[in-house]
């Protein structure tokens, strides 16, 4: 039983003496492998070269032919009278203009916007797609997208 005590008062002065240093205090040095600054840097040039990833975009329309520029103009100029906040992006992929909608992190992000949009645009689908970034100083909880 005094062993028990022992062992429980030397853990308990242990415990206390790790709690007493306050770590705000001080400044932490990290010490660290150089090769891992170089991967951390290479990941910031990729983004800053690439700054897209993987998403999910609404295709609205999709034309070819003759008119089919014009006809994707003229659908990407009406919604973005309808929705200013929401990006539309004009692809062509021969032999097919497509006009795409949006920018979101997840599926479910874009059948929520699918289920607004989808009387005034009854074929629309959502697609996987490489998205932009999403601008965190705009972002909100008022965002369009919900």
């Amino acid at each position: 039983m005094k062993k028990i005590f022992g062992l429980l008062f030397i853990f308990t002065l242990l415990s206390s003496s790790i709690m007493a240093q306050n770590p705000t205090e001080g400044n932490a040095v990290v010490i660290s492998d150089v090769r891992i600054d170089s991967l951390v840097q290479l990941h910031i040039d990729h983004n800053t070269k690439f700054p897209v990833f993987q998403g999910y975009r609404i295709q609205i329309l999709m034309a070819s032919g003759n008119d089919a520029l014009d006809i994707t103009e003229e659908a990407k100029s009406e919604f973005l009278e309808k929705y200013p906040d929401i990006p539309v992006y004009l692809t062509f992929g021969e032999p097919n203009y497509r006009v795409r909608v949006g920018d979101f992190r997840t599926r479910l992000e874009a059948e929520r916007f699918l289920e607004r949009i989808d009387r005034k645009y009854p074929g629309a689908w959502v697609t996987q797609d490489n998205i932009n970034f999403p601008n965190l100083s705009k972002f909100n909880k008022n965002s369009s997208y919900e």
